[in-house]
């Protein structure tokens, strides 16, 4: 489509349509939850790549998990710490999760609050987004909007002018950390480590 304004942007992922904005790692790709399979099949990506759902806040994302009360006071002692920041917790869906944002295993779902302020205002606006990075499925991340606006031409993307100064220290994917039951396993180590 084209580079646009925030409102428009906000407008159009209200709207169901992929969109793209930078956050505190790579630039996201996103669309509303149940419209997940609009970001597989731009990125002609595996269905057992699972998307991660990305909010404004904690509390935004916790009604798409589930856990025991001590595993929710564990997960909140860790988002305290890292949250807003590149850390995505993978823990257990619950069902108001759609099946489009995890196809393979429905059970759980990657969760991610970023430490980006143009990332949060938008997402403040749309609820929780499901999220991957800007490419196609193997390729690195794409690193501008310029980019992604030839490589995703269908998805409406933050005209550069909107976030000048909030680019900096991308390029970094986030920590993956996944709930045991007992403990974290870390899927990817990014920027984050945790204790």
């Amino acid at each position: 489509m084209a580079q646009v304004n925030l409102e428009d942007l906000i407008a159009g992922a209200q709207a169901g349509c992929l969109v793209s904005f930078p956050t505190d790692t790579v630039p996201a790709l996103a669309t509303l939850p149940e419209k997940a399979a609009l970001i597989f099949a731009a990125k002609h990506r595996s269905q057992d790549k699972p998307l991660i759902l990305m909010a404004a806040s904690a509390e935004d994302l916790w009604p798409y998990v589930k856990g025991s009360e001590d595993e929710y006071e564990l997960w909140q002692q860790v988002v305290n710490k890292y949250w807003p920041g590149a850390l995505t917790l993978v823990l257990p869906a619950s069902d108001r999760l759609p099946k489009h944002v995890n196809p393979t295993d429905p059970k759980t779902i990657g969760i991610r609050v970023p430490d980006n302020a143009i990332a949060r205002a938008i997402l403040a606006k749309t609820g929780p987004l499901a999220t991957t990075s800007a490419n196609f499925s193997g390729q690195p991340p794409l690193k501008t909007m310029a980019e992604i606006t030839v490589q995703f031409p269908d998805a409406l993307t933050l005209a550069t002018t909107e976030f000048f100064g909030e680019m900096s220290e991308v390029g970094v994917p986030s920590t993956v950390a996944k709930w045991t039951g007992t403990d974290w396993q870390i899927l990817r180590q990014g920027k984050i480590t945790l204790d």
